[in-house]
């Protein structure tokens, strides 16, 4: 204890203590200016839900989560068996994987904001040129196309962080397993699939978890690219949280959002690790 007593000191600092202060602040009838004026009950709760656009804008965040976590393993599970072989260049081609990890998640999505304008966006303007559309088209000016555009981004800057840790689990993984695999005739497919990918499961859930928190943390992403579109059209848990106070002044019934979020992603994430248990031996 006197050794990582520091530590525990710190994680409930900075992770226990802001969790329970939150969910007190969920139970707490608040000012819009924040000013308390007594306990609330569950009160704050029954405001959410009977918000009538709760249950579409749950369906979204689903969606959001699924979609961005699901493609970006995907790709990254392939981009990191191509970054594990050796070609010329393969040293620049990985150096440049990491930019869209290193620069601002906020000015990358500024970026693919202003490039889809539909008046002055450079992607719109070839689009018109080549004779693909007649004029800009508004991809996140609507609901449906700006919440699409959300998450090619997303999936965009989440790429970098899961290559790499998927790539650093191929690189753990020893050639003899792999060599004794095609020895034995198994097709390079048999080998990835029998082999390889259940060598990667904690890497695998690593990432997984990690995108997980981040896709239902992304605020930046989601601010910029919808934030503008009137209504809940595009809206998921994180979104209506900001919302609930910028435009309601409902700064108890968003600390409940937050609570049911941070439930949500726990419930997520519980049920992820049970199912897939990545910390279970793999018998090569």
């Amino acid at each position: 204890m006197p050794w990582i007593g520091p530590t525990l000191i710190l994680i409930a600092a900075i992770v226990a203590f802001p969790v329970g202060y939150m969910m007190w602040t969920s139970t707490r009838d608040l000012s819009p200016y924040g000013q308390d004026r007594g306990s609330a009950g569950l009160d704050n709760y029954r405001a959410l839900f009977d918000i009538q656009e709760l249950g579409a804008i749950l369906a979204h965040t689903v969606v959001w989560v699924v979609a961005v976590v699901g493609i970006t393993l995907v790709l990254s599970a392939g981009l990191a068996q191509f970054l594990n072989k050796q070609f010329p260049g393969r040293t620049a081609v990985r150096m440049a994987i990491l930019v869209p990890w290193a620069a601002s998640v906020v000015m990358t999505t500024t970026i693919f904001y202003y490039m889809l304008d539909p008046d002055v966006g450079i992607a719109n303007r070839f689009l018109v040129d080549i004779g693909l559309l007649d004029r800009g088209y508004g991809f996140t000016k609507q609901p449906t196309p700006a919440f699409l555009v959300a998450i090619v981004v997303a999936v965009f800057v989440s790429i970098p962080f899961t290559t790499y840790t998927i790539l650093a689990g191929l690189q753990s993984i020893p050639s003899e397993v792999v060599e004794a695999g095609r020895v034995d005739g198994a097709t390079s497919w048999q080998r990835y699939w029998h082999l390889i990918l259940p060598q990667l499961r904690p890497a695998i859930a690593v990432a997984t978890i990690i995108n997980i928190i981040n896709a239902f943390n992304s605020l930046p992403i989601l601010q910029v690219i919808t934030g503008s579109i009137a209504g809940f059209g595009a809206d998921t848990t994180t979104t209506l949280t900001f919302k609930l106070i910028r435009q309601n002044q409902q700064v108890d019934t968003a600390a409940a959002m937050s609570v049911l979020n941070f439930v949500l992603i726990m419930a997520i994430i519980a049920i992820y690790v049970k199912v897939i248990r990545p910390t279970q031996q793999v018998d090569a």
